[in-house]
């Protein structure tokens, strides 16, 4: 494990203890933003792994995005 896989965990359960999904969604953009030059110069043990970080943020928000539109959903239908 690298340096960088160390530091991406801790800010990854730092965001998802505090459940700040907005900003787990923020680090998939950066994660991808940041592999862009890191293909180009054909590093690619760690541009690759952005990119599974970067989804694995996406997949985070998106099911929780999800989740709470059900939920919002739910409780408008029981108020009418």
């Amino acid at each position: 494990m690298k340096i960088q896989d160390i530091v991406f965990i801790i800010v990854f359960m730092v965001l998802l203890s505090q459940k700040k999904f907005e900003w787990l969604a923020a680090l998939g953009l950066a994660c991808i933003v940041l592999s862009i030059p890191l293909f180009s110069l054909w590093i690619f043990f760690t541009a690759e792994r952005l990119t599974w970080y970067a989804a694995l943020c996406f997949a985070i928000s998106a099911i929780h995005l999800l989740f709470f539109l059900r939920r919002s959903e739910e409780l408008g239908r029981n108020n009418i």
